[in-house]
């Protein structure tokens, strides 16, 4: 375009727009609406905007493809797994209908894909044979207080034989020995053998430590008058002799009270390249949920959950072996509420940031802090401002993954809380005393945060909403880019959708981030119009992909090890300043404890670069990574997936 005809077009536009709004003005509100709207659309697709802000587009999908994605996760073929199970859908729970589509964001092709069990509120990681490791899920719906027809809730059997376990199967009855009311078991229960307690000092016996179980039983019929309202010693039907003495059950209130969610054991991991799901061991324990978070020798640590019971699982942690395909219970007990955001630090100790996604007690496993698995130590650190609101907070490792450096993004109060913090708070664990200290704020409170790390050493921070699942059409339309390297925020382009509950993002290998789900309890200000699951996709294009070019990278090794180097080809040598391994997410529920972004050495030689892989493998954990490599200006090329064994 000469220069002439741009400022031609450019004048054009200056009228157009300055027509709009004079009509505008004489027309009434709704022509001044019309040309507002058609003036934002102007401003927002101008070069010089999107070169500063970026730019969101929305991915409807044909309606024979559209879920209710709870999960994603992005795999090494460049592919997207979008896993809903039911979908927080009871129709689809009760009728098995259980759902996961691959999407292709380059060719924009979608694929149904079996799915084995109901993964809605699974957890899931990248393993380092590049498959996606998926644990727990949906075994009960909850029923909320008027829908319970049956008094219940939790029976611990306890077992005073030191000489054997006993299973009590499902179905079995327990009768209360002050109350006389039958309740029944809904699953069978293997109660372990008492434990003989010594006195070290005389080697005297003392006593017997029951084993416990832990059991959901119900009233054998409906109505008030079979709950029960204090606590009670119950006879377990059908046992003789030894058994009945040693074996009974200890209940508290079982009553027509609101019943949590139950998880299932379940365990697969999901072959991008066959693309389907292949089961493996169940977990010990059942888990709703749950985090996975990889461990220094790549094996796989299981947390929290609800259970099978509708309890939270009552700090029994396990660990999944990838050779193996087996879980096996951690040494010790430590007790989290769900969806807790720990992560693997480089010393081979785990940090929890506070950050969590719901269920549990709130004074328990709430402190932020770090955890020597191996002894069970937990140091709690200080400075966490709005502590008591870090309940669907969001937490991010910032880039580059080497500094050890943390952000916890909002949050709000426990369970249904209104409460929301608009803080946003780092934390350098390389300090002899780290401690929380506040980084720059939100505009407003916010709960279910997205946040996604960028080629450039920025973090994405886009969404979320003030209240509990955007109560009072509390969406949040705000995106932001915070940089790691000097601590500034700014605003961006403001997204087109809203998002909360159940939403999440994820970094693609051309640079953008694509956004799903949003799970709103209502969908007006006044509460009372019931909220619709958002389907659609969206994408945020930054602002450096509007720039005049971006450097190349291709060829090179598909493996490189840890401490070694590896050379690729680039157009644009000269330019190349860095590069960064990034980790692929897997996203749910504001927690995502994959993504982490590597700083690797640098050199550029003629039309090649060579990058250096870190040799710590608790920063460069075993698996799949892209590779991107930036220019001065920061503008990041594609990525090129490089797998680290």
């Amino acid at each position: 375009m000469t220069d002439r005809a741009g400022r031609r077009r450019a004048r054009r536009l200056a009228i157009g727009a300055a027509v709009v709004l004079a009509l505008a003005g004489m027309n009434g509100p709704w022509l001044y609406r019309f040309g507002t709207e058609q003036y934002h659309e102007y401003k927002i697709n101008r070069p010089e905007y999107k070169a500063a802000n970026g730019k969101w587009e929305i991915v409807e999908f044909p309606k024979e493809y559209r879920q209710n994605t709870i999960h994603a996760a992005l795999l090494h073929t460049g592919k997207v797994l979008l896993v809903a199970g039911s979908g927080n859908n009871q129709d689809n729970f009760d009728a098995k209908k259980f759902d996961t589509r691959i999407w292709d964001p380059v060719k924009g092709t979608i694929k149904k894909i079996p799915t084995p069990a109901d993964l809605f509120c699974t957890g899931h990681t990248q393993l380092g044979n590049g498959n996606l490791l998926i644990a727990g899920g949906t075994k009960r719906y909850e029923k909320l207080k008027g829908d319970v027809t049956k008094a219940g809730g939790l029976m611990i059997v306890h077992n005073e034989n030191p000489d054997k376990p006993i299973t009590l199967p499902a179905g079995t009855k327990f009768t209360g020995k002050e109350n006389g009311k039958t309740f029944i078991s809904k699953d069978p229960v293997l109660v372990p053998r008492a434990k003989k307690v010594f006195d070290p000092a005389t080697g005297r016996f003392l006593r017997n430590d029951p084993g416990l179980g832990r059991i959901y039983v119900e009233a054998a019929r409906s109505g008030k008058k079979y709950e029960t309202g204090t606590e009670d010693n119950y006879r377990v039907q059908g046992l003789t002799g030894a058994d009945a003495r040693n074996t009974y059950g200890i209940a508290q209130k079982l009553a027509l009270d609101k019943k949590d969610f139950q998880g299932i054991r379940d365990a697969f991991e999901f072959d991008p390249v066959a693309e389907k799901y292949i089961k493996v061991d169940p977990m010990n324990e059942a888990r709703w949920y749950p985090t996975l978070t990889t461990l220094s020798d790549g094996t796989i640590l299981s947390l929290s959950g609800l259970d099978e019971i509708g309890q939270l699982v009552p700090g029994k942690n396990e660990v999944y072996n990838p050779s193996t395909k087996a879980w096996t219970y951690t040494k010790k007990i430590r007790q989290f509420p769900t969806y807790p955001a720990i992560s693997l630090m480089q010393n081979g100790k785990l940090f929890y940031s506070g950050a969590n996604a719901g269920y549990g007690p709130d004074d328990v496993g709430r402190d932020p802090g770090i955890w020597d698995l191996e002894t069970n130590k937990f140091t709690k650190v200080p400075g966490m401002s709005d502590q008591k609101l870090l309940e669907t907070a969001g937490t991010v490792l910032l880039p580059p993954a080497q500094d050890e450096k943390y952000m916890v993004i909002g949050g709000g109060g426990v369970g249904e809380s209104e409460k929301s913090s608009k803080k946003t708070r780092v934390i350098d664990l390389l300090k002899d005393n780290p401690k929380f200290v506040d980084g720059p704020s939100l505009e407003k409170g916010t709960r279910y945060p997205q946040a996604s790390i960028l080629p450039d050493d920025t973090v994405l921070i886009s969404g979320g909403s003030e209240d509990y699942r955007g109560r009072g059409a509390s969406n949040i339309l705000q995106a932001r880019l915070y940089d790691a390297k000097n601590g500034d925020m700014r605003r961006v382009a403001d997204p087109l959708v809203g998002r909360n509950y159940h939403s999440g993002s994820i970094l693609l290998p051309d640079g953008r981030v694509m956004f799903f789900g949003s799970d709103s309890l209502y969908a007006d200000k006044a509460n009372t119009k019931p909220g619709e699951f958002e389907q659609r996709i969206e994408i945020y294009t930054p602002p450096y992909l509007y720039r005049d070019a971006r450097p190349s990278l291709s060829g090179g090794p598909k493996t490189v090890q840890r401490g070694d180097s590896a050379t690729f080809s680039t157009q644009h040598a000269s330019s190349i300043k860095a590069a960064r391994l990034i980790r692929p997410s897997a996203s749910t529920h504001v927690t995502d404890v994959d993504q982490k972004s590597i700083a690797l050495d640098v050199k550029t030689s003629g039309n090649s670069v060579t990058v250096t892989v870190p040799k710590n493998r608790n920063l460069v954990q075993s698996g799949w990574y892209m590779l991107f490599v930036t220019d001065d200006q920061g503008t990041p090329s594609k990525a090129q997936w490089v797998r680290v064994p």
